[in-house]
């Protein structure tokens, strides 16, 4: 398989990429079962041991409702510690949900014995941020990408588990005479391609990526990046990517999710957020990308004022209003509900304004 770094993409008239890769997946159609169904999903760690923090409660996730289709790549952004990872971490139920359920293919995962969760798990597997981190160091390539296999008993003989392992590796661009190394012999690009081909041993129809090329050089997330996608073409699968770098997202997702602590703010097909965000949040977001344009250099930028609120003590009313330019007195008071324009989701008060009149 080739992951060779391609060409850069080509420019807009403000100097931000266009997107000139074609998707694997597509927008979803009407009626279209979703492979995945997360219905006002909710995450509250309670805090203890600390000074002062005896009681407290980390409202991480909160009251988040998505659905995740099959082939296409549904990225989720925000800045750090909105909710993100918690969301991923949820739907694989590496974390018990505080209120709230997850469907995978119409069924919920909440009362699933656990010998159905383990076979249910074949199809959901994860590709871990930090690829060093995520490695066993004193286990081989073999042993790591055999886990999945060894432990869901897919082979009979060690011989065979030996040549899927091999394969995978020729499939993720690791040569397979270095299939008794161990991680520290590898490169960081090379480490997370360990990571990817351990998620692929068991096929699975979804992978959660949380931010998996941010520990990586540029150069080297081209060609990560290449790799998911040329995987995506070849087996169907379905991503839910996790990242804050909106350059990365633009190229490898269908649609956007938008998180601002804990709640989802907008939602829609990823050209359309990209050109017209409407939300205030999601604006502000794309408006701090630097563009690759000299003479944008010297244009003002709308920067965000007001404290960031804390997931310990949320403000009542919409989470953004404190630091949002258009907020009103219902802002503070009532959380806004979420409303559809033809699968374009925003949840705030203006809403409706904002969708037919825009930021003009």
């Amino acid at each position: 398989m080739s992951s060779q770094i391609k060409a850069p993409a080509a420019q807009t008239a403000d100097g931000r990429p266009a997107d000139t890769r074609a998707p694997v997946g597509a927008v979803p159609a009407a009626g279209e079962q979703p492979l995945v169904e997360v219905d006002h999903i909710v995450k509250e760690f309670r805090l203890s041991g600390g000074f002062r923090k005896d009681g407290q409660v980390v409202h991480a996730v909160t009251d988040v409702s998505l659905d995740i289709y099959r082939g296409e790549t549904l990225a989720v952004v925000g800045e750090s510690g909105c909710g993100k990872s918690t969301l991923g971490r949820l739907i694989l139920r590496l974390l018990e949900p505080t209120a709230g359920s997850v469907r995978f293919r119409g069924r919920s995962l909440e009362h699933i014995p656990e010998r159905e969760l383990r076979q249910t798990r074949r199809q959901m597997q994860i590709i871990f941020q930090d690829p060093y981190a995520s490695l066993n160091p004193r286990m081989t390539v073999c042993q790591i990408i055999a886990e999945p296999l060894y432990t869901h008993k897919v082979y009979q003989t060690r011989q065979e588990t030996e040549a899927r392992v091999k394969e995978l590796m020729r499939r993720v661009g690791i040569r397979a005479e270095y299939i008794n190394r161990y991680p520290h012999q590898f490169s960081g690009g090379q480490r997370q391609r360990i990571g990817i081909a351990r998620a692929l041993a068991l096929n699975p129809e979804l992978i959660i990526c949380d931010e998996p090329v941010s520990a990586l050089d540029v150069s080297i997330q081209a060609q990560i990046l290449n790799l998911l996608h040329d995987l995506q073409a070849e087996a169907g699968l379905t991503y839910l990517f996790i990242s804050h770098d909106l350059s990365v997202v633009r190229y490898v997702s269908n649609r956007v999710c938008v998180m601002f602590l804990g709640k989802v703010c907008e939602l829609g097909d990823t050209e359309d957020i990209f050109q017209n965000p409407l939300h205030p949040y999601t604006k502000f977001l794309l408006e701090a990308v630097p563009k690759p344009n000299p003479h944008l250099r010297k244009e003002k930028k709308a920067l965000l004022t007001g404290e960031m609120p804390s997931p310990v003590n949320p403000p009542a009313g919409c989470r953004f209003h404190t630091r949002c330019p258009l907020a009103m007195e219902i802002c503070t008071k009532e959380i806004p509900a979420t409303q559809d324009f033809g699968g374009r989701l925003i949840v705030c008060h203006q809403a409706q304004r904002l969708f037919k009149e825009g930021w003009s």
